[in-house]
């Protein structure tokens, strides 16, 4: 069976181990959630990201963040959707939270935050927002 959503699958179960307290969790392995990963990685909102080898699949294992007992990530949301596709130019992108937060973009040059989209003044499709 097919997946319509995986980064909402990939978000949902990123929301619901830091509901759970889990230290870490495994989801299947793609090349675009392997670069959420790594992007949410850089900006300081998981702890580290790694590829799993195993049959009958490579897994990626995620290991969340957490300051003095509380999740990194309060807040994370699907902009984009399959039904309703958000797009924007490099001007029309928003800092997420007044800049506490970040958004996911996915740009011609790849997936990028917010603010290194703007700095590289490219648009693309918003993914994401986290905070």
């Amino acid at each position: 069976m097919s997946m319509t959503d995986p980064i909402a699958d990939l978000l949902a179960r990123i929301r619901n181990a830091y509901l759970a307290k889990h230290d870490r969790l495994d989801v299947p392995i793609s090349k675009l959630k392997t670069e959420v990963c790594q992007l949410l990685k850089r900006e300081g909102y998981l702890e580290a990201v790694e590829v799993v080898e195993r049959e009958p699949r490579r897994l990626l294992r995620i290991f969340l963040k957490y300051s003095e007992g509380e999740p990194v990530i309060r807040h994370i949301e699907r902009v984009s959707k399959p039904g309703r596709r958000v797009y924007m130019r490099s001007d029309e992108l928003r800092p997420v939270l007044n800049g506490l937060g970040v958004g996911i973009v996915s740009t011609p040059q790849g997936l990028l935050s917010d603010s290194e989209a703007r700095e590289r003044r490219v648009g693309g499709e918003v993914l994401c927002e986290v905070w």
